[in-house]
Order: C-alpha cells, then sequence, then structure tokens
C-alpha cells in the first residue's frame, strides 16, 4: 500500500450499531459568512474556531453548490469546532467532503490533513484528497467514528501539507450522526431518602418506620392486621359519600325554562340604562331596540 492511499483510511469505527441519530453541526455546511458575489474567500467561520476562511460556492465548485472552509497552513491556528447535544459515551459518525483547492496546480502533492477529537482513545484520523487537477476534484462521503469522551465533543481538522502551505484542503458538508449512550438513574442512594441521615430520627419518620414494620408483619390475607396499621378508610369512605351526594344533587338541578322568562330576566339592566331617555333622544326608540 502506498503511503498516499494509507493516509485516505480514518481511524478504525468503534463497535456497535450503526449511528444513525443527526446530530448537529454548528454551521456544517459553511454558508456563514456568505462570500460576496465579487469576491472568491472570506475571513473566519462562523460557530468554528480557526485562522481561516471561506470560500465562495463559485470557487468551491461543489456539485451540491455549498460554500467550504480552507484549512489554513500547519503553523496556524485549525479549524476546529465542538458538536452540542452528544453526551460523553455516545457513538457518532462524522461525514464531509473534501477537495484540493483550485490554487493548487495540476500534478502537485494531494492536500493532507488530519481529524483530532478529544478522548485519548479516539486515534487521530488521516486524510488526503483526491489529485490537484487545477479544478474541483470533490472527494464526497469521508466518515470518521468516535466514541465521545466529554460532552460536546470538541473535533478539529488540521493541514499537514508540505509544499504550497498557504493553499490547504478544503472541506465541506460536515455533518454528524450519533448513537446517545443510555439515560442512567439518578445518583444519590440513600441521600434521596427524606428519612436518611439525622431526619431517621424525627416524628414523623420514626412513625413511618413503625408502620413499615407492622405491614411487613402482617400476612396479606390478614385485613385486620392491615386495617390495624393503615386504617378502616372511613374518611375516604365518607368523602366519597359527599361527592357522591353532590353530584346527585346537581343532576337534579332543573335546566329548562320559558325563553320568554330568560329575556325577562335579562332586561332589568338595559331597561334601566335606557329609562330616562325621551322619545326625541334617539332616531329609534330605546323599546325598539330589543326585545325588553
Amino acid at each position: 500500500m502506498t503511503l498516499s492511499a494509507a493516509m485516505a483510511l480514518a481511524a478504525p469505527a468503534p463497535a456497535g450499531a450503526e449511528d444513525t441519530e443527526p446530530a448537529v453541526v454548528p454551521n456544517g455546511t459553511f454558508s456563514s459568512p456568505t462570500v460576496p458575489a465579487d469576491k472568491t474567500w472570506a475571513s473566519g467561520v462562523e460557530g468554528w474556531t480557526s485562522a481561516g476562511g471561506v470560500t465562495g460556492a463559485p470557487r468551491s465548485a461543489h456539485p451540491r453548490g455549498f460554500q467550504s472552509a480552507y484549512l489554513p497552513s500547519p503553523s496556524s491556528t485549525p479549524l476546529s469546532t465542538r458538536l452540542p447535544g452528544i453526551r460523553k459515551g455516545a457513538t457518532v459518525t462524522l461525514s464531509w467532503d473534501d477537495n484540493p483547492d483550485t490554487c493548487v496546480s495540476q500534478g502537485a502533492a494531494k492536500r493532507t490533513y488530519t481529524l483530532t477529537v478529544a478522548g485519548g482513545n479516539n486515534t487521530q484520523g488521516s486524510f488526503s484528497t483526491n489529485d490537484p487537477v487545477g479544478k474541483a476534484n470533490w472527494y464526497l462521503g469521508r466518515t470518521y467514528s468516535f466514541t465521545a469522551a466529554e460532552d460536546a465533543p470538541k473535533i478539529t481538522f488540521a493541514s499537514t501539507v508540505s509544499d504550497n502551505l498557504t493553499c490547504g484542503p478544503l472541506i465541506a458538508n460536515v455533518a454528524a450522526k450519533q448513537t446517545a449512550p443510555p439515560l442512567t438513574a439518578p445518583t444519590g442512594g440513600a441521600s434521596s431518602d427524606p428519612c436518611s441521615g439525622d431526619a431517621k430520627d424525627n416524628a414523623q419518620c420514626k412513625d413511618l418506620a413503625a408502620d413499615k414494620d407492622k405491614i411487613e408483619k402482617c400476612p396479606a390475607t390478614d385485613r385486620n392486621c392491615l386495617a390495624g396499621v393503615a386504617g378502616d378508610g372511613k374518611a375516604e369512605k365518607d368523602g366519597i359519600a359527599k361527592e357522591t351526594q353532590a353530584v346527585d344533587a346537581f343532576g337534579k338541578v332543573p335546566r329548562d325554562q320559558d325563553p320568554n322568562t330568560a329575556a325577562s330576566d335579562l332586561c332589568a339592566l338595559p331597561n334601566a340604562l335606557t329609562a330616562g331617555a325621551k322619545p326625541g333622544d334617539a332616531v329609534v326608540p330605546p323599546s325598539d331596540w330589543w326585545f325588553c
């Protein structure tokens, strides 16, 4: 195997099921900042730390029209970000596309770079682009899998080119999928018990402990024994009886009424408001306004 072929291999993926749940990559298509129409690149990459910047869609010439991030020279600050929403222990698969920038002349060496992820068990991935041909020559669908060693793990792309240092690889369309770790029960043990520690000696906790001891000694079939501890439920039964009586009384309330009688009951207020109005005070006499 040639050296360049070996560098195209990513770190081995950790064992486990395929990662299928989408995860957020900040500005993964490098659409911000937007490169002005009269420019070929812009400095800075929103959501990422980098001494580089982004190239506009015409210069990137990505098959899907994306802008791309260019990796600065190896001595500069590399391209890095964190992946929010990913918890420690998740397995993650990153995917992206790479390309030798058009500033690299045809026949020059492939543009090489690494991908580093936080965590001692995550082997650094080494990659190289397709051959420079004086125009776009994208490789679509690079992948790298890892296990998150921290919440919101940090990922870093860094150029390793050894010639024409300012003309490194382009990265585009960075995406991530994950398999989240199982949720764990809250820790705390005895401290989560309100009657643990010194609290066990207060009156309520003592009564609770005594009742628990009595119930544990009662056979499940002995109703009299259980009633002696838990009570006979008289208060609960009385409450249910009162509720039943109230519902029954509510159901007996008559709800049918003659419409004219109901309307008459509503007339008191408007009649009081218009009682002082004289025949010439309104074009339409108040007595003709409605039923009243």
